[in-house]
Order: structure tokens, then sequence, then C-alpha cells
């Protein structure tokens, strides 16, 4: 018997088909790993068999669970989130949930209006990206809810995160640049709201620092957008002390400075070399390749969905943090 989408089919005939409890049903479609494969597909097989679709809505209100995780973005317009993004999708939709995309735009109170759909239990739990900085103002109001922190993230907090050591990774940026004969590498920063934008710039300090090298001036930008790396190179550029190096502590930054090292009349790498981070796809077609600091972005997303419904799955376990490798990854710019 084939049926499609019967909506008269119930997990009791699934069970009396399947010869297996009730119990065993729910688990199966709630995506619990308490079930033996073999038994999963005898149960699966009968589902499809009769084509049934659970009540969504039914279900949520006797379990008191959405189904459905935040996953709060500071800025929709870079890039580097979209694969993050997918890697959370990714796992949550493989364990029975869905996402729901949150521009916040780095702001606390929209943070705090996402924060509230937790609370009334609108979601069960949120995956947060925003600056850290904004984690502490909000932290009285997170408590007792459940969320992961992602990428930005307090060591020293009793949350689950997972992020890339910052530090370490401009270090090593940077130190390349310095091993290419580089003596003058200016450094392009983002809002040091931002967690990463404070350790990129350790690591950058200390790198200088180990080689006896100086610190020339830097450039702060509000916001990762083309047009603030090109404008943070052509003040660089125009300097008493020109650069022989940019890095920047985005990809997005650092194409924008290469644009602004052609249109001083210079060439990179010959006269400036240049080194992003993240490793966004746009850096693989520019001409130069851009050099760059990879972070695990797919891998990201989907240990922090792994964190935040292991949290769900059990609220007592203890809460650690998770720091992935990062990898130079060297093109032509640098």
């Amino acid at each position: 018997m084939t049926e499609s989408a019967n909506l008269s089919v119930s997990v009791q005939d699934i069970a009396e088909r399947a010869g297996v409890s009730t119990a065993t049903v729910s688990r199966v479609l709630n995506q619990s790993e308490l079930v033996r494969p073999k038994t999963r597909a005898k149960v699966e097989a009968v589902i499809a068999e009769f084509g049934y679709q659970p009540n969504a809505l039914a279900r949520n209100l006797r379990t008191a669970e959405s189904r459905m995780l935040l996953t709060m973005v500071p800025d929709f317009g870079n890039p580097f989130y979209a694969e993050i993004v997918r890697g959370i999708d990714a796992y949550a939709r493989s364990k029975g949930y869905h996402v729901l995309l949150c521009d916040t735009g780095a702001n606390a109170s929209e943070e705090g209006t996402y924060f509230d759909m937790v609370r009334h239990r609108l979601a069960d739990g949120a995956i947060c990206l925003d600056p850290d900085s904004i984690q502490h103002a909000m932290s009285a109001e997170m408590k007792g809810l459940n969320w992961v922190a992602c990428c930005e993230y307090d060591p020293d907090a009793n949350i689950p995160y997972v992020g890339i050591d910052n530090e370490k990774a401009a270090f090593d940026a940077v130190t390349y640049l310095i091993g290419q004969g580089c003596k003058n590498i200016a450094l392009i920063n983002s809002d040091e709201r931002y967690r990463y934008a404070r350790d990129r710039n350790k690591g950058y300090e200390a790198a200088l620092s180990k080689a006896g090298l100086k610190k020339m001036q830097q450039k702060f930008t509000r916001g990762l957008e083309f047009e603030n790396g090109y404008r943070a190179a052509t003040e660089l550029l125009k300097g008493g002390r020109k650069p022989d190096a940019i890095f920047a502590v985005s990809d997005t930054l650092a194409i924008g400075a290469m644009r602004a090292v052609r249109d001083a009349g210079l060439s990179v790498p010959h006269d400036v070399r240049v080194m992003g981070f993240d490793n966004i796809p746009i850096g693989t077609i520019m001409e130069p390749q851009l050099s760059t600091v990879a972070q695990p972005m797919r891998e990201l997303g989907e240990t922090a969905a792994r964190l935040l419904i292991d949290r769900l799955r059990n609220p007592l376990a203890k809460t650690g943090g998770i720091l992935l490798k990062h990898e130079l990854v060297l093109r032509q710019s640098a």
C-alpha cells in the first residue's frame, strides 16, 4: 500500500506495520541516535510507504520544542558568514532542526529581541556570531538560555564556543611576510568591539616585536566592506613611511587594499605585498590571487550547531570551547 502524504496514518499504524513500538517510531521521527541502524531503516521504509507526514505543530506542543535554531549574524553582507551559515544549516537539518537567520547589525537591542524568541520558546536555542563585547553586555539577559558562541567568544564564560586562535593566526601571517623580506608591515584592522580584531592586533604586534621591527601606523575601520580597505590603504600609502606589506584582518579589506595599491601606481606583490584573512572564494579570482589565512568556515558552523544541539539534549553536560586549526594559503599577492 503506497499513499502520498496520508495524514490519516498514525504513529501506531507505522509501529504495527514495522513491528516496533510507538516509542521507537517517535525516536526515528525525532532523529534520535538511540535507534539501531537496521531498525531505523525498517521504520523509515514504512514511513515512506505510507507517505506519512508528522504533525509538527502537535509535536511541538507536546514536547515544548520548536525545532527552530536562531543564527545571529552581525552583517549579512559579509561573505565570510555565508559558509558558516551553510555548515550550521546542514548539521541542524541532519538532526531535524531548522535555522532562522537573524541580522543583528551587531546591535545589542536587536540581539535582545532575538533572544526573547528563545526565552518565549519560539526557538529552542541560538548561535551567536556577534561581537564578544555585545555578548558581555547581554550576559544577564542571556542567563539560563540555550546558546553557543561562534567565532566571537569569551573563554572564561561558561558558554560553549567554537573559533580559532586569532592571535596565533595573525602571528603566523605576519611572520611569513617578515620572512619574505618585508620590514614595513602595515595593519588594516576592524572594529575593536570584536575579539578577533583585538587578538589579530596582538598577533601582529608580537610578530613584529619578535623580529625587532617597529610597528607602523594602523588603520581601524568600522566595517569590513571593500571600500573601507581601499580608503585605509590609500591613507597608508600617502604617509611618510610607506608599507612594503599590508596585513588586513579580512579578505574584503585586503581586496580593497589591493585596488588602492594599483590606483597609487604600484604593483602587488612587487611593491607591496598584501595578506588577507578568512579565505573567501572571491580571493581566488582576484588578479593577483589573494594570499590569506584560511578559517575552516563550514566546520565552524557545523561545530557550533553540534554544540548547541548537544546542549539542548543534555543541559547539564559540562560546557567548553573548541579551537579549530587555521591555515596559511599562499597565492600570488604575498
